[in-house]
């Protein structure tokens, strides 16, 4: 899979791949400006995170348990199965850890994902 990178609003993007080549419930790993991205769909909702577990230091995330928690959207890493919002990236069981998030476009069926994490997610931390 080969993302395209696109101009929009004045923001760098990148067009991953069609909504459909997701499975609902699962996630998927792009290479997004130099940086692993997991790309996580649960239904309709597509969200983008960094794809480096902090408890591991594996590039994992993309292949955890995708699920809810309390009406949270949540991935469970494969490896310790620390679980993490996908809205935000933070550690639902070490509130001290996060992951970085990205925002994510659906436009004419294709996942477009911003190229640089949300402001304050640049490390994760």
């Amino acid at each position: 899979m080969t993302a395209i990178a696109l101009e929009l609003d004045g923001a760098p993007w990148e067009d991953v791949c069609a909504l459909e080549d997701i499975v609902p419930w699962t996630g998927v790993c792009a290479l997004i400006a130099g940086r692993q991205v997991a790309i996580v769909r649960t239904g309709d909702a597509v969200y983008a995170l960094g794809n480096l577990d902090p408890f591991s230091k594996a590039n994992v995330l993309s292949r955890g348990i995708v699920g809810d928690k309390d009406g949270i959207p949540k991935i469970a890493s494969p490896i310790f199965k620390q679980t993490f919002d996908l809205r935000t990236g933070q550690c639902l069981d070490n509130p001290a850890v996060r992951v970085p998030t990205h925002e994510v476009r659906i436009e004419r069926g294709r996942i477009l994902v911003h190229r640089e994490p949300r402001p304050g997610d640049q490390d994760g931390a």
